[in-house]
């Protein structure tokens, strides 16, 4: 089981940044995958970035430049730095983690075991 809690949304102007933090615990084996989704009102869940044990790391190509994905070597924090804040980032933002592998054109799909409860980013222009 693994349990995951997000932190450091808030609310910026157009331009900002922002740090999201997931904390994680339980069995390290099944966060073999951690990734960022978001959904905002109206909308689907969709992939933002994600990074595996395997060393893949994908980025949404709305994000490519702007969000970083990092993660600690034991993998009980992930972080998400979000500079170049635009309004249509605005969602809840969602911290999952998987405990399989997961191909280069799967990893941004919201199928993972483990989900947090999320956290609100509102970007105003």
């Amino acid at each position: 089981q693994v349990q995951l809690v997000e932190s450091g949304g808030g609310s910026v102007q157009s331009g900002g940044s922002l740090r999201l933090s997931c904390a994680a615990s339980g069995n390290p084996s099944s966060r073999y995958c951690m990734g960022w989704f978001r959904q905002a009102p109206g909308k689907g869940r969709e992939g933002v970035s994600v990074v595996c044990d395997d060393g893949l790391t994908r980025y949404a190509d709305s994000v490519k430049g702007r969000f970083t994905i990092s993660r600690d070597n034991a993998k009980i924090t992930l972080y998400l730095q979000m500079n170049s804040l635009k309004p249509e980032d605005t969602a809840m933002y969602y911290c999952a983690a998987d405990p399989h592998y997961k191909g280069r054109g799967y990893a941004l799909q919201p199928d993972y075991s483990y989900w947090g409860q999320g956290t609100q980013v509102t970007v105003s222009s």
